[in-house]
């Protein structure tokens, strides 16, 4: 936390606002902040006063050497924007060289306050919060737990043992006491009284232990059981903890798939359990109490023991293959069942709502992971009874569950259990049209339903706070990256699914509805909220997982936002921004000069996912003359460089080479002012330049790709200007 603290309060000191808020000190990777922080703590700062001149030279030195090493560590870094933000951050520290003292302790403040928050119980901003299954165990079962117990087990077959070695005694004192009762011995000798009132006493003294023992073993029997039914509650609730985890991984949170530890436990209380209860058998008088209540912990612990390790996927195509896999001991068999039925899994009827190929599968032992498995392979639905649906419910929002069953007989048990398990709720299709909006039925089950829920029950509404942890972690899930979306994402996010785009307060408790999410189309648009954001993640992670992960691409941005940021920036400055007009689009949004000097904001025209496969973004960034910097000011040769195709080698066969370019060209829409604010770090009181609201008109920009060829000694390319030169004419 120390170099957070360091980088983050000494960047915010520095002058240029507009630094501070792009460049946060996370943005920067962890080695970088650790060696400033580890740096900046090895030097003294505490002795820095502002009145005493004579510290000049101490400080300016300090500051030469903190200017120096970002410097250094700029020019070492690879990473293109990480080593211009170093850059520019060091390029700003500058002004201090002018007052060297006042920097010294600005860096003494900074310090004296971090010490204060580190002995302060925080909590780190924007850390992803993912919602835990709610125990009311204080603590899941471990190898301690059942190891304790197994010894108690051994302590009641220990004291078993022994009672039956002081009965075996007993019987023979006794035998010996009845001998000394006759009438003479055959030897003619007269046992003493002495002799008979001492085996007297043994015999008294072997019966007490006897019963000392029986009680002992009773009291010991009692803890076992306690013990078990303990143990075994807290299994259970790991075993419910690991398929709540299962079912939110679905939606990227984290999840440890290993159930081998589980399998451990399981195994162990099955044969705690079978132990006592044949330690009940051998008592000579039967504990109907305790039996009962080992037949209960058998059974729930049996039920409980079946889980689908490997789940079927959760949106089904009608006669397409797919496979799932049941953990458990004995052979599997598979139906389909509605969501009615799931609620009352112990009257589920005999018929399926559908029709299953390949529905069961044999139990699979596999000796080196010591693991029970029966996998169900080419499974497919051939065809689907669906229940009534109530007013515009849609097919995609049906769900269903596949339900295991088996019996199984277990060692020293008469009648076998029958125990079954369901999978997670799954939505049937029979189109690949429909896959969207039953992704979205899914994404919305698994975000917002409830631990121990009756099947399959979500909530209509949800705080957007818990919608946006949602959209980000299955953002950067699916794009398989660790740049999450940030404050100004999140902010046009809420705009959109609200159709707020003049809010600048908090969004975060406000209530967003299914129907925002994906039943109501997004207003002017014919898609809904759901369909334009997953063409967003689909487009980024198929064609832009690099350049959103190295924060070349703003994202998610309104066009009132742009304008705000991009005004006050020389023509040609340039930003990367997701469409919000058409699905699975990014386009690039820059300044340019209008014909009275002034300046406008233009966007050109989206490229879609079928545009990025034959030309890649950075070959179309470098195609386009008009833009050269991107925001705030970094070159857009030395940023997107490394994305720059190799030119192609001249074709075999004496053919003319021929490439594809990038060309723009422009149609005047009509003007549009905005008067939108925008909460802190961008002033709600900024307003855009008069030379911008005057501007008669604010162009889009038609994209068109240009096919050229060049023979040796002719180059037929043409420049941009002279294509705007024809368009124009």
């Amino acid at each position: 936390m120390a170099q957070w603290l360091h980088m983050s309060q000494l960047i915010q000191r520095l002058p240029d606002v507009t630094v501070n808020n792009l460049y946060p000190p996370t943005a920067f990777p962890i080695e970088v902040r650790h060696f400033l922080a580890e740096w900046i703590e090895s030097q003294r700062w505490d002795d820095f006063v502002q009145d005493k001149v004579e510290q000049e030279g101490q400080a300016r030195a300090l500051l030469d050497q903190t200017i120096s090493m970002l410097q250094s560590i700029a020019q070492q870094n690879a990473n293109v924007v990480d080593r211009m933000k170093l850059m520019q951050i060091s390029r700003n520290m500058t002004v201090f060289q002018q007052q060297p003292l006042q920097f010294g302790v600005m860096v003494r403040d900074i310090l004296r306050k971090e010490r204060v928050l580190l002995n302060t119980p925080t909590q780190i901003p924007n850390q992803p919060q993912y919602q835990q299954y709610p125990s009311r165990e204080s603590s899941f079962p471990n190898m301690q737990d059942v190891d304790h117990l197994v010894l108690k087990v051994l302590d009641v077959q220990d004291i078993r043992q022994k009672m039956h070695q002081l009965q075996e005694e007993l019987n023979w004192e006794r035998q010996n006491y009845e001998g000394l009762q006759g009438p003479i011995q055959q030897n003619g000798l007269d046992p003493t009284k002495s002799e008979i009132q001492k085996l007297q006493n043994h015999i008294q003294q072997l019966e007490y232990n006897v019963k000392a023992m029986a009680t002992k073993r009773f009291q010991l029997l009692q803890e076992c059981v306690d013990c078990l039914d303990q143990c075994q509650t807290r299994l259970i609730s790991r075993l419910k903890a690991w398929r709540w985890e299962q079912h939110k991984a679905a939606i990227g949170h984290p999840f440890d798939e290993n159930l081998n530890p589980l399998q451990t436990w399981c195994e162990q209380l099955l044969g705690v359990n079978g132990k006592l209860r044949q330690e009940l058998m051998l008592m000579v008088e039967p504990i109907p109490e305790l039996q009962e209540r080992l037949g209960k912990l058998l059974q729930v612990l049996i039920q409980s023991s079946l889980v689908v390790e490997k789940q079927p996927p959760q949106v089904i195509k009608t006669q397409s293959k797919f496979s799932t896999t049941v953990r458990y001991l004995l052979g599997e068999k598979a139906q389909i069942i509605n969501e009615l039925q799931a609620r009352n899994l112990s009257s589920v009827p005999g018929d399926n709502v559908g029709e299953l190929i390949n529905n069961t599968a044999i139990l699979e032992h596999n000796t080196a992971s010591k693991s029970t498995c029966a996998t169900f392979r080419n499974m497919s639905i051939k065809k689907i009874k669906r229940a009534d649906r109530k007013g515009s419910e849609s097919v995609t929002e049906e769900k269903f569950a596949l339900l295991f069953s088996t019996e199984i007989t277990i060692t020293g048990c008469d009648t076998p259990y029958r125990i079954q398990m369901i999978s997670l709720p799954v939505v049937v299709i029979v189109h690949g049209s429909q896959d969207n909006n039953a992704l979205a039925t899914i994404i919305w089950d698994c975000a917002f339903s409830e631990p121990d829920r009756v099947p399959f029950v979500v909530p209509e509404r949800v705080p957007w706070r818990m919608m946006y942890n949602t959209l980000n972690s299955k953002f950067t899930t699916e794009v398989q990256t660790q740049h999450n979306l940030d404050q100004y994402n999140q902010h046009f996010l809420a705009q959109k699914i609200f159709d707020k785009p003049d809010f600048v307060d908090d969004f975060s408790s406000m209530m967003v509805s299914w129907a925002q999410f994906n039943k109501e189309v997004l207003p002017g648009r014919p898609f809904t909220f759901w369909q334009w954001f997953e063409g967003v993640m689909d487009l980024t992670k198929k064609h832009l997982k690099t350049y959103w992960s190295e924060g070349l691409i703003f994202g998610f941005i309104g066009k009132q936002h742009l304008h705000l940021i991009l005004k006050d920036r020389p023509n040609g400055t340039f930003l990367l921004r997701f469409s919000d007009s058409e699905i699975g689009g990014i386009t690039i949004a820059y300044v340019s000069a209008t014909e009275n000097g002034g300046q406008k904001i233009q966007n050109i025209q989206p490229f879609t996912k079928r545009d990025l496969e034959i030309r890649s973004l950075g070959d179309r960034i470098r195609d386009i003359g008009h833009i050269t910097h991107l925001y705030p000011e970094f070159p857009k040769h030395e940023v997107f460089k490394k994305f720059y195709s190799e030119p192609q080698a001249s074709p075999s066969g004496g053919y003319i080479p021929v490439s594809l370019q990038t060309k723009v060209g422009i149609t005047p829409v009509p003007d549009v002012s905005f008067r939108h604010q925008f909460p802190q770090p961008f002033s709600p009181q900024e307003a855009i330049t008069q030379d911008m609201m005057e501007s008669p008109t604010n162009s889009d920009v038609i994209l068109c790709m240009c096919l050229f060829s060049s023979s040796t000694g002719n180059n037929m390319d043409l420049d941009l200007d002279s294509i705007l030169q024809t368009l124009n004419n």
